[in-house]
């Protein structure tokens, strides 16, 4: 089995994610780097690449310029995919250029500035025949499949309510110009018309979709800055319809003070509820009326199978948010094999998010900025046409 080829634009030296996506990649020796464009500053390209052990050829200094070279390599030296991991403006065009010269691409979301450039992602996607996958990190823990898979088999009964939160406070300080992460996020011309729904509203809409089956219909929202001086939001509410008629709530925020990353879940049906936190991702709680709580446990026998084929070391040994981003590359990697075989994909491989995924994720974006900013009390959200995997 041969290593799947890997581009990367962006994530030069001091980002934060590029490093991240770096160390996923490579945790399962499916996957390895063989090129890249990781800033737009040529030498800083060169450097952060020289860094990171490439061959100076293999650096380059424009995407454009990365497509076409690649594109021109023999089958077995060129790169598989790309990662993007640039600002959200630049999505579309990095990925856009990449499905032009034949590549997989693999994106951070949200997957494009707004609505109508996800339009011409999936047109552009769809028209070159190659994989698109999205990087909705949670989803790679196990005990969030275990949610789903409970979920889906019934044990809590029909749905009725959702809670999901999602609360950082590194965004409650004043803006300081010589933070590069912050920067961007909160001018509209690189993050679009939202910051924090966009930044960690989109996941949270997306595992509670996900882990509940269902989706959301209407929604109504009060979003905005509360930080003086800032143009787009970093902090909101969101109330949800579902489409079989539960109820939920959605709040982001990162002016939380002290709050780290914490993103959690709660659903609750007829016959039981649920609820898993990702600063502790290792327990998924059960909830009842007619008996005790149980926790169950990453790594122990009596799980789903989908949780135990994200599960890498033995019960006890946590796993993490890398462990998490490593199963989503190992996913897309058994993609990419499965279609050079000829073969349906293994595992949960065809289900990890892509095409409809960020189609939802950019819809949810638009509505609840629309819902907040709006004199109607409900929005409806749409839906992509179709319903296209990719």
């Amino acid at each position: 089995m041969r290593k799947i080829r890997m581009g990367m634009v962006g994530g030069g030296d001091g980002a934060f994610i590029g490093a991240v996506h770096r160390i996923a990649a490579a945790m399962d020796s499916r996957v390895e780097l063989v090129c890249g464009c990781f800033s737009g500053d040529p030498e800083r390209a060169l450097s952060s690449g020289q860094a990171l052990g490439l061959e100076t050829d293999r650096v380059y200094s424009d995407y454009h310029t990365m497509m076409g070279m690649e594109a021109a390599l023999a089958a077995d030296r060129r790169m598989d995919f790309v990662t993007i991991v640039t600002p959200n403006h630049l999505h579309l065009p990095v990925a856009k250029a990449a499905f032009e010269q034949g590549f997989h691409v693999l994106s951070d979301k949200p997957a494009t500035l707004n609505l109508a450039e996800m339009k011409e992602l999936m047109a552009v996607a769809e028209s070159s025949g190659k994989l698109y996958g999205l990087t909705h990190t949670y989803l790679g823990y196990p005990m969030v499949q275990e949610a789903r898979q409970r979920v889906e088999r019934g044990e809590l009964g029909t749905i009725r309510k959702l809670i999901v939160e999602y609360s950082q406070g590194w965004l409650a300080a004043a803006d300081d110009p010589n933070n590069k992460q912050a920067a961007w996020r909160i001018d509209p011309r690189q993050a679009g018309e939202s910051c924090c729904m966009a930044d960690i509203g989109s996941h949270a809409f997306n595992l509670a979709e996900a882990i509940s089956g269902l989706k959301v219909t209407e929604l109504c929202a009060d979003i905005g800055p509360l930080v003086p001086g800032r143009q787009l939001d970093d902090d909101g509410t969101a109330m949800l319809r579902f489409d079989n008629g539960a109820r939920g709530v959605l709040i982001a925020s990162q002016v939380s003070v002290g709050e780290e990353n914490n993103l959690q879940i709660r659903i609750y049906g007829d016959r039981g509820g649920l609820q898993w936190q990702q600063e502790q991702p290792n327990s998924l709680k059960l909830m009842y009326n007619d008996q005790p709580a149980q926790i169950v446990r990453t790594g122990w026998s009596g799980t789903s199978e989908a949780s135990c084929s994200l599960t890498r070391t033995p019960a006890g040994h946590p796993e993490g948010y890398l462990e998490a981003f490593a199963n989503l590359y190992l996913q897309f990697a058994e993609r990419i094999a499965a279609a050079e075989e000829g073969r349906p994909p293994a595992g949960l491989a065809s289900s990890m998010p892509g095409l409809s995924d960020a189609y939802r994720g950019m819809a949810f974006i638009e509505a609840v900025v629309a819902a907040s900013a709006g004199g109607d009390k409900w929005h409806s959200l749409k839906d992509h046409p179709g319903n296209t995997e990719a």
